[in-house]
């Protein structure tokens, strides 16, 4: 009976600690604002129980972003289409950015923390590949699309959260231009014809 207590109290402190972290990402100017002793005064838990919870900072950022993701994962692994499978490739990975650039613009703060939580380099965040992979595999159905790998990383990088935060934050540009532009560009990458050998 103790343990099943012990249980529940972590995972209510967890999602007191989840719920807590979101505003103070969400209100700061800068993710290197938001500490652990933040978090934890906030959520009303001690910072041994935080770091009990989730280890370090890192670990809470990736909490939190996952769980704010995952009904976004659920609906590109198993819903409708566009977002989901059965699309068309193209319009998928038109559907897939255009769904990863409202995420991070609605998620700023958040994921420039976590997208610089991968040893100095986004592309060595947990979530990165994991993204590539999904839309290598989408683009690899593109006929005459010859390399589904590099294209992958060339369109991610349209919405890393360091070029969202600099188009969004810095130059104010407004969220329905920003995802015309992507949509734009990706077509015209999706469109053009290999060159001649």
């Amino acid at each position: 009976m103790t343990e099943r207590r012990t249980r529940k109290d972590a995972a209510r402190n967890e999602a007191a600690v989840l719920a807590a972290a979101g505003p103070l990402f969400d209100r700061c100017e800068s993710p290197d604002d938001v500490t652990m002793a933040d978090v934890a005064a906030a959520a009303g838990v001690g910072k041994g129980t935080l770091f009990r919870a989730f280890g370090d900072r890192v670990g809470l950022v990736k909490a939190l972003y996952e769980a704010r993701l995952r009904p976004f994962e659920e609906a590109v692994e198993s819903g409708p289409p566009p977002l989901g499978p059965g699309a068309p490739p193209a319009q998928r990975v038109l559907e897939l950015l255009d769904a990863l650039l409202c995420f991070k613009l609605d998620n700023r703060r958040l994921a420039l923390a976590l997208e610089g939580s991968g040893s100095g380099s986004p592309y060595a965040a947990e979530h990165y590949d994991r993204w590539h992979t999904l839309l290598r595999t989408v683009l690899e159905r593109i006929p005459g699309l010859d390399d589904g790998d590099f294209t992958a990383h060339a369109l991610l990088a349209a919405v890393r959260a360091d070029l969202v935060e600099h188009l969004a934050g810095r130059e104010g540009v407004p969220r329905d231009r920003l995802r015309a532009m992507l949509a734009d560009h990706t077509r015209r990458v999706l469109a053009a014809p290999a060159p001649p050998a």
